[in-house]
């Protein structure tokens, strides 16, 4: 009689892959869980009750075919599993790694829901595609016969390479366009090496290169090339540039010395971990070593942020949020980690204002020149807090903050970094494009299904179609648009449409 491999929930406990301690972890950027060993993904993964109706799978943006992979891993058949993920997914180990399954795959288990604790979805599946590159199973993707259509890709994050990748498969001559000097988009300089090591990206931009596409970097579209210029180069366009543009606060002093945004924060971080020359970083501007940190903000972002300054050595790091720790956007597990590692989250608190100090120069300046005009540039002193309440629900569902008057302290900052959020840039502006259309949020306006904008030829995807959101649905987008792209430049769509 044939052993069964699966439905072991009932006797085996769920285990994540070992933690290493906040201790060790916090005095470098590498990732915070060791690799699973062979024989405990295979136990863990045949926990899996391999449901009729897989509600991980529906609640995966990409729709992973995960029971089909987590009974193979638990079969021992490691090389099919890998098949079968890669199928749906083009970067399977980074989504592994950075996902928010919690609130995902893993947070719609249906033996978490019947108590039994959930399977380890993301663990899996970053092991089996990690050992699939060390079993040379990854291949550059080479297409079957080449095609003459080329492809311009703007943006070279995970929306964008997920096209490129597709794209490629089928013979498409595909080149990507990047105005930083490495590609990956925020999956190389926005997320710290502690949740994603740089090695993972930069092999996955080397098979890209292996098997043909063309990488231009260091290219700001609109002053390096025109935008005009990549249309009449390629056949068809795609735009994947993602949100760069920080929201912003309303309050006084928000352009003080030590007030940072998130984004130039996370970014020096990691190129110094690339062994980079950041001179922001070298005179300490970007460096929370020695500070008094606050961060202000409550999503995936402002995790990254707390986490990093913890890295570099900060005296004290404080996650301030408007709302409560129910209410709070980002991954409930980065947030244990954080606190872990010695975060301290105050809730329920907002910034009033930024108070700041003239100091060194500046007031050397002031003294020396008392006729001439004031300067008003100051070093954040501390932050001035404002404590909240909840109140009725906005549109949107969730409760509103609500100022309390007269709970106001301030709270003593050497360096404060904005985490909140991120906007599309006024692409139609910045590439002087007439006819590129955009939603009153500024968002390229795309159809959802085809992905094709206002303009004829030219595709958008990501972040700057849908705002801020994650590196799955990029992933998602990209590959939808390489088959619509595939369609348009084969007439493929036009003959379906008569």
């Amino acid at each position: 009689m044939a052993t069964q491999k699966m439905l072991k929930f009932v006797s085996t406990p769920r285990e994540m892959p070992e933690k290493r301690s906040a201790a060790e972890r916090s005095e470098d950027f590498h990732e915070i869980y060791r690799e699973f060993a062979d024989a405990k993904a295979a136990e863990q993964a045949s926990r899996c009750s391999q449901c009729g109706v897989p509600y991980c799978q529906s609640h995966c943006p990409l729709h992973n075919n995960i029971p089909d992979w987590l009974r193979l891993t638990a079969e021992g058949r490691l090389e099919e599993a890998y098949r079968v993920s890669q199928s749906t997914n083009t970067f399977p180990e980074i989504c592994g790694r950075i996902c928010p399954q919690d609130r995902l795959c893993e947070g719609n288990c249906v033996i978490e829901q019947s108590g039994h604790g959930t399977v380890t979805i993301g663990s899996i599946e970053k092991y089996i595609t990690d050992t699939a590159w060390d079993m040379g199973w990854v291949k550059p993707p080479v297409p079957v016969m080449e095609r003459s259509e080329s492809v311009g890709i703007i943006g070279a994050g995970p929306g964008g390479l997920a096209a490129a990748d597709m794209l490629r498969r089928q013979g498409f001559q595909v080149t990507v366009y990047d105005r930083y000097d490495r590609a990956g988009g925020l999956m190389t300089y926005g997320i710290p090496g502690f949740k994603l090591e740089k090695d993972v990206v930069l092999r996955r931009n080397k098979l890209l290169e292996d098997g043909g596409v063309e990488f231009v970097l260091n290219c700001n579209v609109g002053q390096d090339i025109s935008f005009d210029a990549i249309r009449g180069k390629h056949d068809a366009v795609l735009i994947a540039t993602g949100v760069y543009k920080t929201r912003d606060l309303d309050i006084d002093n928000t352009d003080a010395g030590g007030v940072v945004r998130a984004i130039d924060y996370l970014t020096a971080s990691n190129k110094v971990d690339f062994g980079d020359d950041v001179p922001d970083f070298t005179d300490g501007e970007l460096d929370a070593r020695g500070k008094r940190v606050v961060v202000i903000g409550g999503g995936d972002t402002a995790m990254d942020c707390v986490r990093t300054a913890i890295r570099q050595g900060a005296l004290s790091v404080k996650c301030l949020y408007r709302r409560d720790r129910a209410n709070m956007p980002g991954s409930q597990r980065e947030v244990q980690n954080a606190e872990e590692e010695g975060v301290e989250f105050v809730w329920m608190s907002a910034p009033g204002k930024f108070i700041g100090h003239v100091t060194g120069d500046f007031a050397a300046n002031q003294e020396a020149d008392v006729d001439g005009p004031v300067r008003t540039v100051m070093q954040i002193a501390s932050v001035g807090v404002q404590k909240m309440r909840l109140g009725a629900p906005d549109v949107s569902g969730r409760q509103s903050p609500e100022l309390i008057e007269g709970a106001d302290y301030d709270e003593p900052a050497d360096l404060v970094v904005k985490a909140l959020g991120f906007e599309p840039e006024d692409l139609p502006k910045l590439w002087g494009v007439d006819g590129l259309e955009v939603t009153r949020w500024g968002t390229i306006k795309a159809n959802f299904q085809t992905h094709q904008t206002s303009l004829p030829g030219v595709f958008a995807v990501g972040d700057i179609v849908r705002g801020a959101s994650l590196v799955v649905w990029a992933i998602r987008d990209g590959r939808e648009a390489a088959e619509s792209i595939a369609g348009y430049l084969t007439g493929e769509a036009r003959v379906a449409a008569e």
